[in-house]
Order: C-alpha cells, then sequence, then structure tokens
C-alpha cells in the first residue's frame, strides 16, 4: 500500500500500515456514531483504562486494514493483531505517540481531491 493513503507505526519491532478504509470507517461508525465523534469519545473517557481501551481498539482496527489488503493482494498471509497483542506489544508512553499516526491515517482516508478546469465555464474572452 502506498504512502499515500496510510501511517506507519512500528508495534513489537514490526511495522504496520494504518489504513482508514470504508470498513474501518463503517466500525468507526457503528462504535462512535461518525468520525466527527470519535475525538469527542477519546478525550472525554471517564478513565485512564477506557482512554487506552480506546485507543488500542483503534490502532487494532486500522492496522488490520492494511494486514487484510496485504492478505487480499498477497500469497504470503499475515495474522491479524489482536486487541491483546497490541496492549502487550507496546507501552503507554507509545500510544501516545502513535496518536499523530492515528490522525495522519484519518486525514489521508478522508482527503479529498478536488480538480479544477483552467477554463472557467464563466470567463469572458477579450474581443
Amino acid at each position: 500500500m502506498t504512502n499515500e493513503r496510510s501511517s506507519l507505526i512500528t508495534i513489537g519491532g514490526e511495522q504496520h500500515e494504518m489504513i482508514l478504509t470504508t470498513r474501518a470507517t463503517k466500525a468507526i461508525s457503528a462504535r462512535y456514531g461518525g468520525l466527527d465523534n470519535l475525538g469527542d469519545k477519546l478525550m472525554k473517557s471517564e478513565n485512564m483504562e477506557m482512554a487506552l481501551d480506546e485507543i488500542i481498539w483503534l490502532i487494532t482496527l486500522l492496522c488490520n486494514q492494511g494486514i487484510q489488503i496485504h492478505n487480499l493482494k498477497s500469497g504470503d498471509k499475515k495474522p491479524l493483531l489482536t486487541e491483546e497483542t497490541v496492549e502487550l506489544l507496546t507501552s503507554p508512553g507509545e500510544l501516545a505517540e502513535y496518536k499523530d499516526a492515528i490522525t495522519e491515517a484519518m486525514l489521508k482516508g478522508t482527503k479529498r481531491n478536488i480538480e479544477s478546469n483552467d477554463a472557467s465555464k464563466n470567463a469572458v474572452t477579450a474581443g
């Protein structure tokens, strides 16, 4: 997968691509009521355990999108991450660092490329 749609993080010494796919967007919407509510939920978690659980869930979801795309396109299948694996192979400090990668993956996943024509249909030509 190209970095055009993903951000990279390292978990347990292995690099993973975090990708916001349509499938991930649907899962986030089901859990939080939409992408717009995600930030509020992460910032307003009642306690540290809940905040960590939400971040771990999100990291697992986004990394598994990259793994599933790899498995779809490649002959060598990689196992999906579990939340338990992410918990064991990361530290709370690393989770805080991953926030930027999560934000990057989300921005790249929702990026819209807007193209415009140089010639405007309302342009006046000199005559």
